[in-house]
Order: C-alpha cells, then structure tokens, then sequence
C-alpha cells in the first residue's frame, strides 16, 4: 500500500496564562465589555474596540489560535471583512501572506459553463478576496490587540456560568490558579456553533441539520495550479458529486469533494482514499503532499434575537450558514464591525441605548439573507427531489447553451456586503460604502477606512458647500460624534477633491451636489439633496438614537 507524505505540522503561537487581579480580591469588579471567544468575530470586536480606546476583557478557554492540529476552516475573506481589517490595522500582513483572487470557473463535467469577474465591479482599495487559513487571521489580529495595548486578553479562562442582571451579567470563570468572579456592562456572546452561554441562558437556536457530507484535503503540489476557484457541479472524477478548488497560503491547496450521504467519515478521510480522489482528478502521476485531511457536516441555525438584554451574539453564537459562498466567517466579521462602534459611543455617553437594538434589527435581516443564498446554493448541489434534480439538469444543460442562464448555476453565490432595511434608526435603509482611494486638496492620498480609523465617529461628506453653511453646520453639530468634510468647493471645512467616482458611488448627482453621513462602519446613513445645519443634526441624532434635539 502506498505511504502518502504529510507536511510538517503548523507551529502555532501560544500566549501565556496571567493570573488575573481578580484572582486575590473579594470585590466584584466590573468592566464595561466582556468578550467570550477569541475566534474571527470575537478578536475582531476586540481589535475594533481597542482601537476606539473602549477597554474589553476577553476570555478564551485556549491559548493559541486556530484548532490544534491546523485542520482546515474558513479560508475566504471578502471585500467587505477586507476592509475591516484595513481599518484596524492588519490588512497589509493579510494581504502580504494570503493569496488574492477575483476570476472563478464553474464546471459541469469537463465543461466549463459559467465564469465570473468580481472586480469587475469594484471601486475598493482591496481586492473581492484574499484566501488565507482561518488561523493566520486570528494570529494577525491577536498581535495588533496585543499592540493597541487596550485589552485585557485573558487565555486559559473558561465562562462556566452568567447570570443576567438588570444593568449588567455576572460571569463565572475558572483558570488553571482558580475560579473567580466579575461583572459587565456588556457581555459579547463569541463561543461558537455550540455556544455553552446560550444554552445556559436557554436562548433556542432553531437548528438544522444538513445530510450534505464533504470531504476536505489540504494538499501542496510540486506544480502550482491556476490560481482561481474552480467548482465543479458533477465532477466526473467525483462520481458525478461537487467539488472546490481553492488556493491557500503556504502553496496549500483546500479541495472540498462532496460525499456520499451514508458515506463513513473515518473511511472517506484515510490518507489511501483521500490520494485515489487526488489522482482521480489530476492524473496518476502528480507528485503532492497532504497538509490536513478531514470530513464534514454542516448545520445551520439562526437566533429569534441577537440582543438579549445586557447580552449580545455574534457570528456563530448567532447564526450558522450552510459553507458556500464565503458567507459564515465574514458574516462574523461584519457583526463585529457593526457592534463594536455602536458599543463604544454607548459606553463613551454619545449615543442612546436603543443604538445597541439596532445591531439585532440590521444583522440579523443580513443573517436571514445569508441563509436564505446559501440554502438554495445548498439545495442546487445536493437536490433533495427528483424535481429538484431535474432542475438542476435543466440549468446545466441552458447554461452550456445560453449566456442568460449561466447566472442560474448556483455553486455558491459568493460573499458580499449586506445592505439593511429600513428601521427606526435608518428611514432610508443602509447600503455599504467601499474603500475608495481619495486625495486631499493638497493632493495627498487618503481612503475612506483612513478617514473611518480616526476616531469613532460619522463622516459628513457635503459636495461643495459655502463657507456660511459649514459654519453653521459646524455650530448645529459641535456636541455630536461627526466629522464634517467638503467635498470640493472652498467652505474652510477640510477639504478632499472632487470626485465623480465618489459622487456616483455615493449616490450623489455631481452636477447638484448633496451631504451623505457615513456611518463609522462604513455604511451609508442618510442621503440629503437639500442640505442644512438642522437636517444634518437630525441625520445623525437619528444614526446614533439620540434625542431629536440637544437636552
């Protein structure tokens, strides 16, 4: 029989256990943010928090990243999550180590039926993706937490109860010196899928169990493949079944092969039969060495509510998606961002409590629409009926033949930013603002995620306004949260240049002009044709759930 090689095992970071203050003290102190699980949404809350200077304590029963072992987990990272990461700070080590693509191919056997460009219709300083292991990204951004220098990261505690209070939760934690006991404003559900602090507070997550089963091999060839995804609908050399491609960092391919439904997950991950699928696909000859090998389930399930009291879920806590389209991780990763200013102006005294609601009433909306795509994506690989298979046959066949139904093929609509519906806080609905590159007046280099990172607060971009209206709107808004910009013009404000890209990308006529208010999470708020010191105040009182006037 023969012996497959399996590359060195990843050397993982691992970071200390410091015995906390609260250890030696009988009070029960409070902190104003306790964040459970140090995975993707969990760091991310942290980083953005500490970055608007609001101190976190975060609480993570292990003390490395990743899953021991370096088994393979969420690997693309979209344009939206992207950015996030530019603002705080740890873009550039991503983009530096991942691998960057936007072109896709779909495959119906040997034929290639449907392709894509994402960047075709992108205005953003990042790419549409960049894959990189899962681990890579939580290592990246404990070191930039570490740097800010802001947060108490607290590894080898585990939460072994809570206990919601009126103006807080009691937390329970146990550590290898000891158990102890604190108190929190806010406490950030981040445990996961099988979240212990949800079921403890009985919270239901309405799951669903798929009998979808795959099988994943992280494999690095001697000779590179073309750096795009491929998926294949019926792979040939899969007994008509899915497949993924997709490169990774460390010349580390992750091929995902759909299984049978009654297949044994211990026999479809021997190294033996992982090799004859490789060989099957790419010929008997090609040289290879696995990375990881490892079969899966999936299921999903989505919370009534993602704000329960002094209690917030984020990613996995708070939905599970089926794993097509790059929809799971980066939904995560987007909670976080949406949480995390909404947070810090509570704690700092700038923004009303019904802000926090706010979070459940625009991410849980994107949640439902997640699982909504990816069910059908779902269904589409994996036809639970004979009319679902003939359908899916019907597609295939259109979309060899006819361009209008290659948009029909449904391998898994790739990640994109959620746009929010209409609610109390947002009467025009939200839509997501890309990182577009700018220029000063003085013609020097800036973007919209530079402009985001200073501080938390809106951005009022007003194309072209008189010096007397920037005055006035300057006094109007002088207690709120908002940075005020021109666009253009000469009113005293500071001042980036004229941009028609901007302007379209906006939502604004050049020619006419207008005021946008951005929302520290990049996401636009409200659009004023006709802008005035008053509507402008208004704007953001209502973004932020104040008052519709100064107390």
């Amino acid at each position: 029989m023969e012996n497959f090689a399996f590359a060195p095992a990843y050397e993982l970071p691992v970071w200390p256990f410091t015995p906390p203050p609260e250890l030696n003290s009988t009070a029960v102190v409070r902190h104003p943010v306790v964040i459970v699980g140090a995975g993707p949404s969990g760091l991310t809350l942290a980083c953005d928090l500490a970055q608007r200077g609001v101190r976190a304590v975060l609480l993570d029963e292990d003390d490395t990243v990743g899953v021991r072992g370096a088994s393979s987990r969420g690997i693309c990272y979209a344009q939206k999550s992207l950015e996030i990461f530019e603002r705080l700070g740890i873009y550039e080590r991503i983009a530096a180590k991942g691998v960057t693509w936007s072109f896709g191919r779909t495959f119906s056997g040997d034929e290639e039926v449907y392709n894509f460009n994402l960047q075709a219709t992108s205005v953003s300083t990042q790419p549409p993706f960049i894959n990189l292991q899962q681990f890579y990204i939580e290592w990246f951004l404990v070191d930039r937490i570490l740097e800010l220098g802001v947060t108490d990261l607290r590894w080898k505690s585990r939460v072994t109860h809570v206990e919601p209070l009126a103006d807080g939760v009691r937390i329970d934690v146990e550590t290898p010196a000891g158990s102890y006991t604190i108190e929190a404003d806010h406490l950030i559900d981040a445990t996961g899928a099988n979240s212990p602090i949800r079921t403890q507070l009985g919270v239901a997550s309405h799951a669903s169990r798929s009998t979808d089963r795959w099988c994943i091999s992280d494999v690095r060839f001697e000779k590179p493949l073309p750096t795009e995804r491929w998926t294949w609908v019926d792979a040939p050399f899969n007994e008509g079944r899915g497949v993924w491609q997709h490169l990774m960092a460390d010349g580390v391919w992750r091929i995902d092969y759909q299984m049978p439904e009654d297949c044994d997950p211990a026999e479809i991950s021997r190294p033996e039969v992982a090799g004859a699928r490789l060989r099957e696909q790419l010929g008997p000859d090609v040289a290879f060495e696995f990375v990881w090998i490892g079969p899966y389930g999936y299921r999903d399930h989505l919370l009534e509510r993602f704000r329960h009291g002094r209690v917030c879920f984020i990613g996995d806590a708070a939905h599970v998606v089926s794993p097509f389209g790059a929809r799971g991780g980066n939904t995560g990763i987007q909670d976080a961002a949406n949480l995390g200013w909404k947070l810090a102006l509570v704690a700092q005294g700038q923004a009303g409590d019904a802000l926090l609601d706010s979070y459940d009433a625009e991410r849980r909306p994107a949640a439902q629409e997640n699982l909504t795509v990816t069910s059908r994506s779902a269904r589409f690989l994996a036809p639970r009926s004979p009319a679902e298979h003939t359908l899916r046959r019907a597609v295939v066949a259109l979309a060899k033949r006819h361009t209008f139904a290659r948009a029909l093929v449904n391998t898994g609509r790739m990640s994109v930013a959620n746009d929010y519906p209409v609610a109390p806080l947002l009467p025009e609905g939200a839509r997501t603002v890309q990182n577009l590159p700018l220029h000063w007046a003085d013609g020097r280099q800036t973007t919209l995620m530079q402009l985001l990172a200073e501080g938390t607060q809106c951005l009022g971009l007003w194309f072209a306004p008189t010096r007397a209206q920037a005055q006035a709107a300057c006094d109007a808004t002088a207690a709120l949260p908002l940075r005020l910009l021109a666009v253009g013009g000469d009113s005293g404000l500071p001042t980036l240049q004229a941009d028609e890209t901007l302007a379209r990308h906006l939502g604004i006529d050049p020619s006419v002009g207008g005021f946008v208010l951005v929302r520290p999470d990049a996401y636009r708020a409200a659009l004023l044709a006709q802008a005035t010191p008053d509507t402008i105040a208004a704007a953001v009182r209502t973004a932020l759930a104040l008052p519709a006037s100064s107390p």
